[in-house]
Parts: C-alpha cells; structure tokens; sequence
C-alpha cells in the first residue's frame, strides 16, 4: 500500500477545481495543533490551496463558509480565520528576512492549539516543525503535481486520501 511507504506520497491536480477537492477531502483530516507547510514556485497554488482548506472548513457555529473571502496574508504575513476545529493561522512569510521575526507574527501562539497554514516555511529555518505535513506544488504540464511528506502519524491519517493518491 502506498500510504505505508517510507516515500513522498503525490498525486495530480489538473486545475483549479482538483485542487479544491483535494483541500475539501483534507479538511476533515485535520486536528488542532496541526501544521501544514505549503512549499513550491510563485503561482504553484499554494494560495489556492490554502483558501479552498479554510472555506472548507465549517465556521464556529458550523456554518457553511466556502463563499468568504479569504485574502493571501502576502503583504499582512498572517490572517486568522475562526473555524469549529480550531482558529486557522494562515502565515506567509515570503517577506520575512529572519525566522525569528516569526514569533512578533504569533508563531507560538498559533503552534500550540490553531491549525497552520505556513507559505514559504523555509523562511522558517531550524525552527521549522518536525511533525508537520509538507505539501509541495510543482507545475507539470497545465496542472500541478502535489506532493505530501510527513511521519508515520501523517501517513496513517491520510490512508483515507489513498484514491486520490498515485505513486510517483
């Protein structure tokens, strides 16, 4: 089974619309104190992905939330979105020049019960998480190619993503 291999896990996103049924199919996954990490080129679909994930997710009163805005946090580096599972944290800190400044965004705050969302966690440096899901975005053809790295405990939660996943 691909899930239990020690390998990347991948699968094909050809538009925009794969993309947010991946994140939809995700969604239900995720538990506070998760923290996903979206690597990948300028316009790979990081941001794409991270809004259909947080519209995916109900609101705190369990409120259908796939038509709010849910603007990138490129020039604010952060933006907090209040969900039934836990606040979401979506950082992206292409602008930031040290990883220390990630603490004045609310680093540990946001790490201890919230779901995070990080673009450009490589800004990040040793204090990246060890724990976290990575999800990388690479162009192939018109689509993307997404591929999820994480421990054990990640590939045992996303065996019911199995359908969707393919071998590299």
């Amino acid at each position: 089974m691909i899930l239990e291999s020690a390998s990347p896990l991948d699968c094909l996103l050809y538009d925009a619309e794969a993309t947010e049924a991946f994140a939809e199919s995700l969604a239900p996954l995720l538990a506070p104190g998760d923290i996903l990490l979206l690597t990948g080129d300028l316009g790979s679909g990081k941001t794409s992905f991270a809004r259909a994930l947080i519209r995916a997710l109900p609101g705190v009163q369990g409120e259908d939330l796939h038509d709010e805005e849910v603007p990138s946090p490129t020039f604010t580096l952060v933006q907090i979105y209040e969900r039934r599972l836990a606040p979401v944290w979506h950082f992206d800190l292409y602008r930031l020049t040290a990883a220390e400044e990630v603490y004045e965004l609310g680093w540990e705050e946001a790490a201890g019960e919230a779901l995070v969302l990080v673009e450009w966690p490589e800004r990040l440096g040793a204090l990246k998480p060890q724990s976290a899901l990575t999800l990388h975005f690479a162009y192939e053809g018109a689509g993307r190619r997404l591929t999820l790295q994480g421990d054990g405990a990640w590939r045992q939660r996303l065996t019911t993503l199995q359908p969707l996943l393919q071998a590299s």
